[in-house]
């Protein structure tokens, strides 16, 4: 089964793009392996809250990456 998790920062993206990233990325699964892999197809789009994720040892924030706060 194709499967895809795609992490984000809680509030970053909206309900049309998580949308658009699952139709695309499955998509590119059936461009790749075949029409037959479109029902076996896992996109998982999650939001993370806001200083829950990290990278290089260190925990990031939108404040520390200059983005606003969600409102």
């Amino acid at each position: 089964m194709p499967f895809a998790n795609f992490k984000f920062p809680e509030g970053i993206i909206d309900a049309a793009r998580k949308e658009e990233i699952i139709h695309r990325v499955t998509d590119m699964f059936v461009e790749y392996y075949g029409e037959g892999v479109r029902q076996y197809t896992m996109v998982l789009v999650e939001e993370v809250a806001d200083g829950g994720w990290g990278r290089a040892d260190e925990t990031l924030t939108l404040a520390k990456m200059g983005k606003p706060p969600k409102s």
